[in-house]
C-alpha cells in the first residue's frame, strides 16, 4: 500500500479523524462503557465516527470484529481501527503489580510477563498496551503508585525497557507482539499534594535526573508511542507544552514515534486555565507535537 498516496486522498476533516480515539459505545450502543469529558461534549454525527482512527475499551475479541466489520462498512477509505487498551499487570494471565515487580529487582522476569501480555492481547485483537506506567513518584498520598516502579528512577528505568522489549520483541507486526505505549509524559507521579492532575512544581534538576530517565529508557528501547500527562509543568499543561514534547522528546532524544494524549487530558487543559475552551485545546496540543 502506498501510505502517501493514501494520506495524501484524506481530507483535513478526515485526517483529523484519524487522531480521534473513541470508545466502542459509538459503535455498539449494547457496549456499557463511560463516555466523559471532551468526547463526550463533541456531539459526533455518524460520518465524524466512521472517521476515527482508533478504539479504547474492548476486550472481547468478538466485538471487535463486529466493530471492525461496521467501522470499515461505513468508512470511505476503509482504513482499519487500531484498538488499544490498558494492560497494566496482566490481560488474561494476572501477574503481580508493578510495584510488587520491581521489589523483586528481576527485570527479566518482567520481560518475561510482558511477553505473556503481549501474546494474550494480541491475538485477541489488541494491537497497543498503554503499557509501562513509568511514572517516578515519592509521595504516598498520590493513588497510583501501584502502577509504576517505585522511587528509583534507575530501577524504574530497568524495568522500563525490559517491560518495552518483552511487548514490542523484534517486530510488533508479529502475532504475539505488540506497541507500547510508555507514560505518563512527564513528572506525573509528582503531583502537588499527591492529589492527581494537580500541577507539578520541581526544578529542572529533578526533572532530568529523577523524572525523565525511565521515559528516555523507553525510548532508547523503542517503544512506539508516548502519551503525555494530565499535570503542568512550569505552569504549562504535559499535553500542550512544547518544551517537553518537541524540546526533549522530539529534538533531544529524537523520538520519531506517536505521541498520545491522555483520556481527557485536553480538556484539563482548560481546567488548567491555560486554553480558553476544548477548541483551544486541541489547537495548542496539536501544535505543541
Amino acid at each position: 500500500m502506498d501510505i502517501q498516496k493514501l494520506l495524501s486522498s484524506l481530507t483535513i476533516e478526515e485526517k483529523i479523524g484519524q487522531m480521534m480515539q473513541l470508545p466502542p459505545s459509538f459503535f455498539i450502543e449494547d457496549i456499557n462503557v463511560e463516555v466523559y469529558g471532551i468526547v463526550n461534549a463533541l456531539n459526533l454525527n455518524k460520518k465524524k465516527i466512521f472517521e476515527a482512527g482508533s478504539v479504547l475499551g474492548i476486550n472481547n475479541s468478538t466485538q471487535m470484529i463486529e466493530v471492525q466489520k461496521k467501522y470499515l462498512k461505513e468508512s470511505r477509505h476503509k482504513i482499519p481501527l487500531v484498538f488499544m487498551a490498558d494492560i497494566i499487570h496482566g490481560y488474561k494471565t494476572i501477574f503481580p503489580v508493578p510495584l510488587a515487580m520491581a521489589a523483586s529487582w528481576n527485570t527479566d522476569l518482567a520481560y518475561q510477563a510482558a511477553k505473556v501480555q503481549a501474546k494474550e492481547s494480541r491475538v485477541s485483537g489488541v494491537q497497543v498496551t498503554f503499557s509501562p506506567m513509568v511514572d517516578i513518584s515519592r509521595d504516598p498520598r498520590w493513588g497510583r503508585i501501584v502502577e509504576g516502579f517505585g522511587e528509583d528512577p534507575y530501577l524504574s528505568s530497568q524495568f522500563s525497557k525490559s517491560i518495552v522489549k518483552g511487548y514490542q520483541g523484534d517486530d510488533i507486526s508479529k502475532i504475539d507482539q505488540v506497541a507500547s505505549c510508555v507514560k505518563h509524559f512527564a513528572a506525573y507521579g509528582s503531583p502537588d499534594g499527591g492529589r492527581d492532575y494537580n500541577t507539578v512544581d520541581i526544578s529542572n534538576y529533578s526533572l532530568y535526573n529523577i523524572y525523565l530517565p525511565s521515559y528516555k529508557a523507553a525510548i532508547d528501547a523503542g517503544v512506539k508511542l508516548v502519551m503525555t500527562s494530565f499535570n503542568t509543568i512550569d505552569s504549562i499543561p504535559a499535553t500542550v507544552n512544547q518544551f517537553l514534547l518537541k524540546d526533549i522528546l522530539r529534538k533531544r532524544w529524537e523520538f520519531k514515534g506517536v505521541t498520545i494524549s491522555d483520556y481527557d487530558s485536553l480538556h484539563q487543559v482548560v481546567a488548567h486555565g491555560v486554553a480558553e475552551n476544548d477548541r483551544e485545546a486541541a489547537y495548542r496540543g496539536v501544535n505543541a507535537g
